[in-house]
Formats: C-alpha cells, sequence, structure tokens
C-alpha cells in the first residue's frame, strides 16, 4: 500500500505511574488493541509503539510501564529503564495523570520531565468524575507545579475529547515523510501480541492469587492455510504456582486457553489452534540476564 504524503510525523510518549489507563489510552487513540489492559499495576511491561496515520499526520505513540516508586527488583529496574529511554527520544510526552487523583508517584514522575518541552497534561478517566467542575482546582494545582503545552481532560472508554488531543499532540510534532505503512498499527510482530493477549487473561482471571513472576513465550507458531497451530509457555517463578494457574480440574487454564484464541483468532483474522504449558524458573525475574533471555529490554 503506498504511504500518504505525511507532513508531521513523530513519537509520543505515554507516561504516568501504575493504573492511570496508559493502555487503554493508547489503544482508544490509535483505535486497536496492542497494548494488553487490566487492573493490576504490572500490566504493561514493554515499550510497545502504535501507529495512528490521520490524513497528513502520523503519530507513534509509545506506550510504556507505569512508573515504579515503591517496589525494587530487576522487573521493576527494567521497567523504569524503559520509562527513561522513551522520554528521552520522543517529540511529545503524554503525562496521564488520574482525574481528581494525585499522589507521590505522580510527583517523583513529574520531576523527571523538568526540563521538557512539549508536555501534555492527560486527566484520564473523566467519566468517573460526577462534577467536572471540581476539577478545576486540581487543574491549577498542577498548572502551578509544571509548565504544561496543554492540559486535556479525556475519557478513553468513551471516547470523548480523543480528537482534541490528538490535535494538541499534532500541533507539536516536527515536520517529515512517514516512518510506517498507512495501514500500520504497531511496529511488534504477531507472536509478540499473541502472548502479551495470554498474559492478560491471566492477570485478569488470577492477578489476584498469582504474584507477578509470570510471563509468556511463545514456542511454536506454525501457519497453515486454514489456521494458526500456536504453542505457548507460561513461565511462573515457583511450584505452587501451578495449581493457581491450572485451576480446579484445570478450569482456570481453559478459560485462559479459550479467552486468548479467541483474541488471538480476531486479531488474525483466521481460525487458530492454541496450546498453552506451563514450566517452572525459579527467580526468572530478578535477574537481569533472565529478563534479557525471554526478550525484555
Amino acid at each position: 500500500m503506498t504511504q500518504p504524503e505525511v507532513t508531521r510525523c513523530g513519537f509520543i510518549a505515554v507516561v504516568g505511574r501504575p493504573n492511570v489507563g496508559k493502555s487503554t489510552l493508547t489503544n482508544a487513540l490509535i483505535g486497536a488493541k496492542i497494548s494488553i489492559v487490566s487492573r493490576k499495576a504490572q500490566t504493561t511491561r514493554h515499550r510497545i509503539h502504535g501507529v495512528l496515520t490521520r490524513g497528513a499526520e502520523q503519530f507513534v505513540f509509545v506506550d510504556t510501564p507505569g512508573f515504579q516508586t515503591r517496589h525494587g527488583g530487576a522487573m521493576n529496574k527494567m521497567m523504569n529503564r524503559v520509562v527513561t529511554q522513551a522520554l528521552a527520544d520522543v517529540d511529545v510526552i503524554l503525562f496521564v495523570v488520574e482525574a481528581g487523583k494525585w499522589t507521590p508517584g505522580d510527583q517523583q514522575l513529574l520531576d523527571m520531565l523538568r526540563d521538557r518541552t512539549n508536555v501534555i497534561l492527560v486527566l484520564s478517566k473523566i467519566d468517573s468524575i460526577k462534577s467536572r467542575e471540581s476539577l478545576f482546582p486540581f487543574v491549577a494545582d498542577l498548572a502551578g507545579r509544571f509548565p504544561f503545552a496543554a492540559v486535556v481532560p479525556v475519557s478513553a472508554v468513551k471516547r470523548e475529547q480523543l480528537d482534541v488531543l490528538l490535535d494538541e499532540v499534532a500541533s507539536r510534532l516536527p515536520e517529515g515523510e512517514a516512518m510506517f505503512e498507512e495501514d500500520a498499527l504497531t511496529d511488534r510482530p504477531v507472536r509478540f501480541l499473541a502472548a502479551e493477549l495470554i498474559r492478560e487473561k491471566i492477570f485478569r482471571l488470577v492477578g489476584d492469587e498469582l504474584p507477578y513472576g509470570c510471563t509468556v513465550v511463545i514456542e511454536q507458531w506454525e501457519e497453515a492455510p486454514a489456521r494458526v497451530l500456536v504453542s505457548a509457555c507460561v513461565i511462573v517463578e515457583r511450584e505452587s504456582h501451578r495449581p493457581i494457574l491450572l485451576g480446579a480440574k484445570g478450569m482456570h487454564m481453559k478459560r485462559i486457553a479459550t479467552e486468548a484464541r479467541q483474541e488471538i483468532a480476531q486479531l488474525l483474522d483466521m481460525p487458530v489452534h492454541l496450546e498453552i504449558y506451563i514450566k517452572v524458573r525459579k527467580g526468572w525475574a530478578d535477574r537481569e540476564a533472565s529478563l534479557r533471555d525471554l526478550g525484555y529490554e
């Protein structure tokens, strides 16, 4: 497919503390699910590029992990490094804050932006605010903390103010040609997206019982004319995690596999045969070498 004549193109980092709605916002802006979503704080672990081409403008959104302020360990250090690197390489920063809520974690991340320009304050989840007028003192307080280029309240779920946000971003993108094809949605391969979809189902179903020492690796990907055969391995840190994942009579894993298979099939637009296995790899999340082996940045 031919590329449109793009007059503006650039990278936009979507940053914020955990659970403020960064991935939901990124997906809503792009119009497709490229980042997994759950209420758990470590859902996004990678830097994921989502692409939107709107006429002569191309937006390359960089969805980042939530900046971790309370927990150490190799995994959290790696995720914070991803955030820091993303901030250094972008043209515009969307600093996402949950409307009406300000925490020390928000302030710590804001302090990292002191030397940056083109920082847009995005107030997320405004659909949960009963009175929009109640946000005026909140916005005034934040405006006194930092010279934001713009302040945009949004609801990603109800798609409120998304065009306003895109207009604010577009006006600050540098002039340049498109970096991706017009119909591109992400720079990540479908195998990566499939693994992320499986991990999302795990977090949503057993996230309260299963600690964060869990990841998914695609071990086999075979494309046939009529379907795609996918073999995935769920890696956990302890033997005691295996029965949690399986559930009584394997019902948890059956549901995880069924829901993941349906979404992967929708992603690929063709039938999928999905097999999932569980392996124990003690301490993988606390060793940087193991994280690199498993595809973490």
